[in-house]
Formats: C-alpha cells, structure tokens, sequence
C-alpha cells in the first residue's frame, strides 16, 4: 500500500501560479509512473502531466507550456509547477502512481 498526500492546492487570479505537492509514501526512484490528474465538477478525470521512471514526461494539450511536473527523490515528492492558471483549470488534483494509488486531491480554483 502507498500512500499519497497531495497539497499546495487554493483560490488564485487568472494568471498567477501555485505548486502542488504530492508526498508519496514509497521511494519515489523505484516507481515506474507517476502522474497529476485533475476532475472538474460535472467531468471525468484526466491526465494532466506523467513522469516515469527514468525521468520521460508528458503533458497533455492543454497545459503544454504552463505546467511542469517534476519529483524530488531525496524527498520523494511529486511536484506539479502551474503557471499563467485560467479558469478553466479549477478542478481538484490528484496524483497517482504506478496507476493504481491515488492521494486524496486537492483543489486548485482560479478565478477570473
């Protein structure tokens, strides 16, 4: 069992930034994936940014550019780095790894 702690989430301005943590209850260099999701109210989960084990990322369309997914081995914490945030990011995020466990979420609303 791995368990996730995820943080940072708040209410922002359009246009500002926060950083989301994910404190992982494993040794974060031995996992093979791991990942930022996001839900928002009304639709289905979704990936936003991957990161695997040898350190390959991925990002969806939507994020391309402004957001950066990033861990800390030492710490073993997954970080999610949100820049020039829209309204259309509010959701709640959650990471997971080896898509499978899955942290409590936390919520990121921007307002316009």
């Amino acid at each position: 069992q791995v368990q996730l702690v995820e943080s940072g989430g708040g209410l922002v301005q359009a246009g500002e930034s926060l950083r989301l943590s994910c404190a992982v209850d494993a040794a974060i260099a031995s996992l093979n994936y791991a990942g930022w999701f996001r839900q928002a109210t009304g639709k289905q989960r979704e990936l936003v940014a991957d990161i695997t084990r040898d350190g390959r990322t991925n990002y969806a369309d939507f994020v391309k550019g402004r957001f950066t997914i990033s861990r800390d081995i030492a710490k073993n914490t997954l970080y999610l780095r949100m820049n020039n945030l829209s309204p259309e990011d509010t959701a709640v995020y959650y990471c997971n790894v080896e898509k499978y466990y899955w942290g409590q979420g936390t919520q990121v609303t921007v307002s316009s």
